[in-house]
């Protein structure tokens, strides 16, 4: 593999069912953030800018760019077979005793613990954040690694079948837009930064500025809950790097995933909402189609919505 192109990943996603060298799982988010630790074969190998498609061993649930990571250290409870002293043990749902060791495969119900300090890591990837819809079921994904065979939970994939096996299934226009996103990220420099806890910079005020200006309002949708709605950009963060107030709308969540993916935009001439025709097939978004904002937009607003709406309605006038 060309050391000097991204890489790209398939993770499993299942939250604390997600067992690593026998130890209790990890706070995955799939569509903000992804934990391992040192203890993870691959855990310093991954980096900023590299892909990642993440899955629940039952199918694909989306894919992104990674902008970040955060490092730091956690101290971590590990379990071991108390026979042979291996990590590779796993709880058994129905039978007893609880567990069972794939090595020597001797079961017990209490395994042996000890208390290690970790290096942990964690991606940030929410900017580019690809809804997939489970369009790729789990065989498929494992044909598409680089060693099929392989049960890392953090394993290489390749990219281009990957992107391949997403137009075979109507999802094309995802991987583009990943592509897109990639390009731009090659241009910043990247790496990895040690932080407790990351919030994006400025992401809060940013938000907390449009809620004070907009009142708690869908652009699209109208009025609504402030905690339902979220600081949306008009651009692309990962790209600009920056916040702007005349960049950015307040949108409910869902909308706002859909207008990342320019599933819903506004058409700059008529400044209504335009709908992709396999979304207006939905009862609960097609009554949006050709509707004015419910919020004002001034000349920076316009400016942006034009940028947007080339960018994903190319052939469109």
């Amino acid at each position: 593999m060309d050391q000097g192109l991204p890489r790209a990943w398939l993770m499993l996603a299942v939250g604390a069912d997600r067992q690593h060298g026998g130890n209790d799982g990890y706070d995955d988010d799939p569509d903000v953030h992804y934990s391992w630790d040192d203890t993870v074969p691959n855990a310093r190998t991954v980096a900023v800018g590299d892909r990642i498609v993440l899955w629940d061993k039952e199918a694909v649930i989306g894919a992104s760019l990674i902008e970040e990571i955060e490092t730091g250290h956690a101290e971590k409870i590990l379990y071991r077979c108390p026979f042979c002293g291996k990590a590779n043990i796993k709880r058994r749902k129905r039978d007893s005793p609880a567990f069972r060791c794939h090595p020597c495969a001797d079961t017990f119900d209490v395994a042996a613990t000890r208390v290690e300090r970790v290096d942990t890591f964690r991606s940030r990837h929410d900017a580019n954040w690809i809804d997939l819809g489970r369009c790729l079921n789990g065989e498929t994904l494992r044909d598409l690694c680089v060693s099929p065979k392989s049960q890392l939970s953090m394993r290489l994939l390749r990219w281009d079948a990957f992107t391949e096996a997403l137009q075979s299934a109507g999802r094309g226009r995802g991987a583009l837009l990943l592509e897109e996103a990639t390009r731009w990220a090659q241009s910043r420099p990247g790496g990895h930064r040690h932080a407790r806890v990351r919030v994006r910079v400025g992401q809060r005020g940013f938000r907390e500025r449009l809620l004070a200006t907009l009142g708690p309002v869908c652009a699209f949708t109208g009025p609504g809950p402030a905690a339902v709605l979220e600081a949306a950009h008009l651009y692309s963060y990962a790209a600009v790097g920056e916040h702007h107030d005349d960049g950015g709308l307040l949108l409910r969540r869902d909308v706002h995933r859909l207008f990342d993916q320019g599933d819903i935009a506004v058409d700059p001439r008529s400044l209504t909402i335009s709908l992709r025709d396999d979304l207006a097939r939905y009862p609960g978004y097609a009554p949006l189609q050709g509707q004015p904002l419910a919020t004002k937009l001034d000349r920076g607003h316009v400016g942006w919505i034009e940028k947007h709406w080339r960018q994903h309605r190319p052939d469109s006038p």
